[in-house]
């Protein structure tokens, strides 16, 4: 027998789904997933600013391997994780929750699916700079990837 379910479809991503540019976010729902080869952590943040897209959510990982913890360490610095625990080389998914700061996010194809990359982390307290250099950028370049660069280690 076959069945008719209306909004099946309605949860599958497409290319366009995907939130690119640079948002003012809270941490709202994190999970550590081991993987033998690539454990990460599932994210997901919720849009705080720009205004047009408060409460979006946008999903992601960060991973744990040997070669990407750098990020890791990043977006924990720029959010304000506990100095402590980070020196004691310890992640409270409960101490994450809640934890604000700015993310940069493009879109990347691999093997014919997109992904979303975090390309740049940092504190809340940048975002009014960040957000008006990054709008400049945009009516000037018309590419946000040139018009704000966050800073690394």
């Amino acid at each position: 027998m076959k069945r008719h379910i209306p909004g099946l479809t309605a949860g599958t991503r497409n290319a366009n789904d995907f939130l690119e540019g640079l948002f003012l976010v809270r941490v709202d729902h994190v999970n550590y997933r081991w993987h033998p080869q690539k454990p990460c952590f599932l994210i997901r943040f919720v849009i705080l600013e720009p205004e047009e897209l408060r409460s979006r959510c946008i999903p992601g990982r960060l991973y744990c391997t040997p070669k990407a913890l750098w990020r890791l360490r990043w977006f924990l610095r720029e959010f304000g994780y506990d100095a402590d625990s980070l020196g004691r080389e310890k992640v409270d998914e409960k101490a994450l929750l809640g934890l604000t700061g700015v993310i940069r996010t493009s879109r990347k194809a691999l093997a014919g699916r997109s992904l979303l990359n975090f390309d740049g982390f940092a504190p809340p307290a940048e975002w009014e700079s960040l957000s008006i250099a990054g709008h400049a950028g945009i009516q000037n370049e018309k590419k946000v990837s040139h018009a704000v660069q966050l800073h690394t280690d």
